[in-house]
């Protein structure tokens, strides 16, 4: 069996759609992260959101604190612009999201490879410095 687990995209691409709030609390949109998982339809990503915030409840963890939903505009035709429903994502709901998506779509399936190595350091470094 490899010892090594070999990640792929979207890890760059997941890091370089990052932001950064006010308070300086990363998060991710929704809108962004949609296309890295391969996913064309915003309908059906926002059913992959929806089975990942029923996961992130089922935990105990505050929804709002990862899933935050939030209204962007975005401009549509002739210059106008209109309102959509966006979310503000955390690491761990990138995580949940992932968890949850179609693991037939490659890059659902390299997410989810992606966190699970993140998984696997953060346990190491914890060891290492004994938090």
């Amino acid at each position: 069996m490899d010892k090594f687990l070999i990640p792929t995209s979207p890890n760059k691409n997941f890091e370089s759609i990052k932001k950064t709030d006010e308070n300086g609390v990363e998060y991710w949109d929704a809108r962004e992260l949609m296309p890295l998982l391969d996913y064309s339809r915003w309908e059906n990503f926002e059913q992959v959101i929806i089975k990942a915030r029923e996961a992130c409840f089922n935990n105990k963890q505050e929804v709002d604190n990862h899933f935050l939903e939030v209204t962007k505009m975005v401009a549509i035709g002739s210059g106008a612009r209109r309102k959509t429903k966006e979310y503000r994502l955390s690491r761990y709901a990138c995580y949940l999201i992932a968890q949850n998506g179609n693991p037939s779509k490659k890059a659902i399936a390299q997410a989810q490879t992606y966190f699970a190595i993140q998984t696997r350091k953060q346990e190491l470094f914890q060891i290492a410095t004994g938090d």
